[in-house]
């Protein structure tokens, strides 16, 4: 896309580590990206264990388990779903606090 050209948001597929964290701090910064992002290793392992290919929409949770898996994208994409499935998680709880010793 142009636009991509113009705003200088096209990039080389990156061989290291260091230029994926890059990219991402452009889609943070610049974009201004306010989700958590997980960056993938080079082996690409979350690619390959979600079959994010092509496109979807996941909600991964604890421990790496699929809370959602959305339909193939970009048509398939159902973000009002998406949003209904993270709104029923429940609310994270508060850590315990520490237990008061007795001196």
């Amino acid at each position: 896309m142009d636009s991509n050209k113009d705003e200088k948001l096209v990039f080389n597929q990156p061989k290291e580590l260091e230029e994926r964290r890059k990219m991402v701090q452009v889609l943070v910064d610049r974009l201004k990206y306010r989700l958590p992002v997980a960056i993938d290793g080079m082996e690409n392992p979350a690619d390959k264990a979600y079959s994010a290919w092509p496109e979807r929409i996941y909600l991964v949770g604890a421990g790496g388990r699929v809370l959602y898996a959305g339909e193939v994208g970009p048509f398939g994409f159902h973000t009002e779903e998406a949003e209904k499935a993270l709104a029923a998680l429940p609310a994270p709880s508060a850590p315990a606090a520490p237990a008061a010793s007795g001196g």
